[in-house]
């Protein structure tokens, strides 16, 4: 930036001085194209100021291997997107065996599952941690959110794996697991009175916590229950499919009917992550302390790989015909109406005449990123026998973008997704020999344990 002609710089202070800001003032008065951008961004949105048109004109919408042939789903104000996600990856297979041209497992049940036993999960992280002081850095990370809607794909797959699925007409959506604020913050208050009442009984024992933790699980069961309904513990399944024939399967539970139509093998499935800070090795594998939702899980295990390998994992799972779960930053240059993504979509150095330099590596360790949302990848466009762009299932409607299904120029996938979910079978050999170390411990506080939602 400069300050004018003869660019005087300013005294470096502490503190601001009237000289020092007097200085600024001139420098940015004595640019034209300061004045113009102040007379620009005033009155227009700054991304609308920002857009390089040139790139959003270029980006063609088509791929060449395209999955997709049903609607999306929306899951409105809840942060969901991890879990719809996964069931939108599930749907797929289940569509196919029952006949169906959309179908959709009920987001609403595993909603309820997943804050009941993450209520749990915190209550149970409070008591490990009861000895500690309140302002412990774990200890106020774990009060900071007791109870988000957010999650990560092997928190979806051990929903999945103690309490089944059903059916979307089996436990419907309710007004408060689609707009869920509500509700999380009579829950979220009701857990840190549970953490004031387990922490002061600190010195009588484990126990005698878990004896309290009992009461406390029924205030939040009850709240569960009242906004979302009860979950079925048996239901009974008949359809129509899209042939107009009859079927009927009787009464099933839901881990009977997750049996029946998950056709994928979930337990086969790891977590490959991008994290390109020094203090992450490639080819080993990383948990986060206190991350997940259901005591006595699998812990969620990441599996760091550099970005060229996540992208041909996900291209060739596509090109062989099956969707990807993947999790990135998601409002990072991101045109929200029409639905694209592209790594310098807006040009905010040339706005602000000033230069952004942070790397993927700087942006996670200064906490400028972190994974905010979880998508399918359900198209790729293979160009020369590498991916060039990628089409998302979104779970934000069908209003925006191609009636809900998004475009990512693949220069995005470098800079803002962090992590597929792939098949062991596909990753290469010096990748599925790391799974059999034990991971590195993170700190609770770790970017990379985020919660996508």
């Amino acid at each position: 930036m400069s300050y004018g002609n003869d660019d005087p710089r300013p005294t470096v202070a502490r503190s601001l001085t009237p000289d020092q800001v007097e200085l600024f003032e001139k420098g940015f008065a004595a640019r034209p194209a300061n004045r113009l951008m102040q007379n620009a961004v005033t009155q227009t949105p700054v991304d609308d100021v920002a857009l390089d048109r040139r790139i959003l004109t270029g980006i063609d919408h088509s791929v060449s291997h395209h999955l997709d042939d049903w609607k999306v789903t929306n899951q409105k104000q809840s942060g969901r997107c991890w879990m719809f996600a996964g069931l939108n990856l599930l749907r797929v297979g289940a569509a196919k065996e029952l006949g169906l041209k959309d179908f959709e497992f009920s987001q609403n049940y595993t909603l309820w599952w997943d804050k009941f036993e993450r209520a749990n999960h915190f209550l149970e992280a409070i008591i490990e941690t009861s000895g500690r002081d309140v302002d412990d850095r774990t200890v106020a990370r774990l009060l900071t959110d007791p109870i988000g809607d957010g999650g990560q794909w092997n928190m979806f797959v051990a929903l999945v794996a103690k309490h089944g699925l059903v059916p979307k007409s089996a436990m419907p959506e309710t007004d408060s697991s689609s707009s869920t604020r509500a509700m999380n913050r009579v829950l979220e208050t009701l857990l840190r009175q549970g953490a004031r009442d387990l922490r002061a009984q600190a010195s009588e024992g484990a126990e005698a916590q878990r004896e309290h933790k009992r009461d406390i699980l029924a205030a939040i069961h009850r709240v569960l229950s009242i906004h979302l309904g009860t979950p079925p513990q048996k239901f009974l399944w008949q359809w129509e499919d899209k042939d107009k024939e009859f079927h009927r399967d009787g009464w099933l539970t839901p881990a009977e009917f997750a049996a029946k139509y998950v056709r994928l093998p979930l337990d086969e499935y790891v977590c490959l992550v991008h994290d390109p800070r020094e203090s992450s090795p490639v080819g080993r594998t990383f948990t986060v302390e206190y991350l997940g939702n259901i005591v006595d899980a699998p812990p969620v295990v990441y599996l760091n790989g550099r970005i060229e390998q996540l992208k041909k994992l996900a291209m060739d799972a596509i090109v062989g015909g099956e969707p990807v779960w993947f999790g990135c930053d998601v409002a990072k240059m991101m045109r929200s109406d029409v639905g694209v993504w592209d790594a310098e979509l807006f040009d905010y150095a040339g706005v602000y005449d000033t230069e952004f330099t942070l790397d993927k590596a700087d942006r996670l360790v200064l906490h400028d990123t972190e994974m905010t949302h979880a998508m399918l990848f359900t198209g790729v466009d293979v160009v020369d026998g590498g991916p060039r762009r990628w089409r998302v299932e979104n779970s934000w409607g069908e209003d925006r973008a191609d009636k809900g299904f998004w475009t990512m120029n693949d220069s995005w996938f470098g800079e803002h997704v962090f992590e597929v979910a792939v098949r062991r079978s596909a990753l290469p050999p010096e990748l599925a020999a790391a799974l059999d170390q034990e991971p590195i411990v993170l700190p609770a506080w770790d970017p990379m344990g985020a919660l996508a939602d």
